[in-house]
């Protein structure tokens, strides 16, 4: 009776736990079928109350913590891509996104950050559009102070940047080069011989208006011949300065200082110029020697820290600094390794024989168990001796082995470095070393047992990767005690070293490292196991066999490579050892109205002419579902100078999608600066160009009578189609003093997608 009231209870309270137990579980099953099924916020509810019922179970809290960060993680990617579409139904769906990830987790950073970034996005839009209009109505203050405290919020705003660099430019005092420019463009003739310095420029100063001021130490009484007939009067002033050791420089709008070409003038005379530049992949102290060697520049700073190189030199310098650093600062190219290996173990081992008794061991036993005398070997008998004998075998065993090691890594890496990969163990080798004191001193190295694989790859711009391959497969074949007591260990190596030349996606397999081994003994009664057919009653025969082999396959995929930089980009005019000075190009010569009549609308000639002076597209004919490839638009040879182009172009968004668009170096000729911007609207399926050149000495005629290339467009197809078209849907050129240069639309560019 007494045990029955104790084990009531206690039987009570355990059925009780187990219910509880059952039921919470139960409930936890339930949450996450909810969760499976998409019910986020519902599971996740259902486990608070299931933590607040039973709150020393840690595991349900486990649950609801994974739970909650798996459906933040997804949404956020969600939220982050909608934000990046830049449309506003994207950014409403992405700022709903974010509102249900701070419903369940009120703290979470990210969230909170991306509603604050649309906040700040609408009044930096807002911002913006204000400082457009003050600018339209020539307030320039109001306009100053919107973009000012726009790019205080965020300084890397493009648009904002952009038009605070207009503002500037137009705000800035005129210099004098842009006057200069237009009136060293007119066209003189220069007959001269045997004249003075003096005479030669004073027919330039009538001709063209401008002032001339010599040195004290230039001799104007000095001899020259000039024969010259229709050339611009920079032209003909470079061609006089030049054969004469003469420099130039401009003082103001109307006049130019003449000078000797000596180190000390120049050390006076020619201005100076600071260019920092940060550089992205190139190493800052190799582009600094180049400079050193190529254009023999002095003042060049280095800052390691920002990979930052900061030269002083003149502006001739500084624009050839910065094509010989754009030739350097290329992105690095990578590609992917993909690496499998294989080692394929085989054994094979068949025991079948009889082993007889090889041994008989006889051994005299002393009295009561205690040591043998001599006295005893007297009355030694049959029961005083002990015989041993080996045991009767019979061996009948088959044993198959076949084991396979495989690794697949993939490995990313930039050319010329390398990727190892080590998969194994490390294992402790000892050594000791004893002193002549009795001291015995131990020392552990590690051995690097298993697979080791070192690749280095060589990119070369034409696509082709050369990869250096180093393969090493090792295994502890055997363990050695030394005398000392101590542990080494025989490790059997196969290594494979070579080097492969492979294109984007070319697979190689490395086959042949073969170790094979076939052992084979027999255990044989003498005489008797040599029998014909018997003497398998009378042996044993122990076949053995190993043999393993170590298979690669490796194949590269590119990831990125560096473009074949353009002609013009590889080859340009240095100036002379002396001076860094770039004469002008040779102006085409102007015909006359009376010397060549103008094109019949309708003829042959004037459609080939109208053909020569439109945009045209250089793109692939074909590509397929998935690829990524470039469309570059290219300008025409005009007869007038080009100062910016605006145009729009247009593209299918369900068959292609614009990735980047890049500038050209078109209206970069003649070491001009440009202003470049663009926007992709990709719900029209729009991309809305400006490209402006700003004013530099020459820069009105440097695109006249050549050709380049505009912008180029990255672009990924998405769709079969066949084909799809990008066009130019409207250009707008605009050249000196307003005048709109002749130049045509291209026409559409067919592409093919294939699936």
């Amino acid at each position: 009776m007494h045990l029955k009231r104790f084990f009531l209870p206690v039987a009570l309270a355990l059925c009780a736990s187990l219910a509880g137990c059952s039921m919470w579980r139960h409930g936890l099953h339930d949450a996450q079928t909810t969760y499976q099924e998409g019910r986020v916020e519902e599971a996740l509810t259902q486990l608070q109350k299931l933590i607040g019922q039973e709150p020393n179970q840690p595991e349900l809290r486990a649950a609801y913590l994974r739970m909650r960060e798996a459906a933040v993680n997804a949404w956020l990617t969600q939220a982050d891509a909608a934000a990046r579409e830049d449309t506003d139904a994207a950014r409403d769906r992405s700022s709903l996104i974010y509102q249900r990830v701070l419903a369940i987790d009120a703290g979470n950073a990210r969230a909170q950050e991306g509603l604050k970034s649309f906040e700040l996005g609408a009044r930096h839009t807002a911002l913006l559009e204000e400082a457009r209009a003050a600018m339209a109505r020539k307030d320039d203050g109001v306009a100053q102070d919107r973009l000012q405290a726009l790019l205080t919020e965020n300084p890397d705003h493009a648009a904002a940047r952009d038009m605070q660099r207009e503002l500037k430019d137009r705000n800035r005092k005129p210099t004098a080069l842009p006057q200069l420019a237009a009136a060293l463009q007119k066209t003189v003739s220069v007959e001269y011989r045997d004249a003075t310095i003096k005479q030669v420029f004073e027919t330039f100063s009538r001709s063209t208006g401008l002032n001339f001021v010599f040195d004290k130490d230039v001799r104007t009484e000095q001899r020259t011949t000039v024969f010259l007939k229709n050339v611009t009067a920079r032209e003909a002033i470079d061609s006089v300065l030049l054969t004469n050791q003469l420099e130039q420089r401009a003082l103001d709008r109307n006049t130019i200082l003449i000078y000797p070409n000596t180190p000390a003038k120049h050390k006076d005379y020619q201005s100076q110029t600071v260019r920092g530049f940060f550089l992205t992949n190139a190493e800052a102290e190799q582009v600094a020697t180049t400079i050193k060697t190529i254009l023999k520049t002095r003042d060049l700073i280095v800052d390691k820290k920002q990979n930052l190189l900061i030269m002083r030199d003149s502006p001739e310098a500084i624009r050839l600094a910065e094509k010989l650093v754009a030739l350097h600062d290329l992105q690095e190219p990578e590609a992917m390794l993909e690496v499998e290996i294989l080692e394929v173990n085989r054994g094979r081992l068949t025991e079948l024989g009889v082993k007889l008794p090889e041994q008989l061991s006889l051994e005299p036993l002393g009295n009561a168990g205690g040591p043998l005398l001599l006295s005893d070997l007297r009355q030694l008998s049959s029961s005083g001796v002990k015989a041993t004998i080996s045991p009767l075998q019979v061996n009948a065993r088959g044993v198959d082995t076949d084991i396979n090691l495989l690794a697949n890594p993939r490995i990313r890496v930039r050319n010329r470095d390398t990727a190892k990969i080590l998969i194994g163990d490390k294992v402790p080798n000892i050594t000791s070393t004893s002193t002549s004191t009795g001291f015995v001193a131990e020392n552990i190295q590690y051995l690097d047992v298993g697979l080791k694989l070192e690749v280095t790859p060589v990119i070369s711009i034409n696509g082709e990767i050369s990869i250096k391959v180093m393969l090493e497969v090792s295994n502890i074949n055997n363990q050695i005690q030394t005398s000392s007591g101590t542990l080494a260990y025989q490790i059997g190596t196969r290594t494979a070293s070579t080097t492969l030349r492979l294109k984007d996606g070319e697979n190689q397999i490395l086959a042949g490292l073969i170790n094979d081994e076939d052992r084979r003994t027999a255990r044989k009664l003498p005489g008797m196991g040599d029998l014909p057919l018997l003497g398998r009653l009378f042996s044993s025969h122990l076949q053995e066999g190993k043999k393993s082999e170590i298979i690669l396959s490796i194949t590269p995929r590119l990831i990125r490579n560096i473009r074949r930089p353009e002609l013009a980009a590889l080859e340009f005019e240095a100036g002379t050892e002396n001076s860094h000075r770039v004469s002008s190009p040779s102006a085409a010569p102007t015909a006359s109205p009376t010397q060549t009549a103008p094109d019949k609308p309708g003829t042959t000639e004037a459609r080939d002419a109208a053909a020569a002076k439109a945009l045209r597209w250089r793109a692939p004919p074909q590509v397929k579902v998935g690829d990524v490839f470039t469309a570059q638009l290219m300008a025409p040879p005009l007869d007038e100078p080009l100062l910016g182009l605006a145009y729009t172009l247009r593209f299918d968004p369900a068959q292609v999608e614009v990735m980047t668009v890049t500038e050209g170096e078109y209206l970069k000729q003649g070491g001009a600066t440009t202003q470049f911007s663009h926007r992709v609207d990709r719900s029209t399926g729009q991309v809305f160009i400006t490209n402006l050149r700003n004013g530099l000495p020459n820069a009105e005629s440097a695109t006249a009578g050549e050709g380049g290339l505009l912008s180029v467009l990255t672009l990924r197809a998405l769709s079969p189609a066949s084909p799809t078209q990008l066009t130019v849907a409207s250009s707008t050129p605009m050249g000196a003093g307003g005048s709109a240069p002749a130049l045509a639309p291209a026409p559409p560019l067919a592409i093919t997608i294939s699936p």
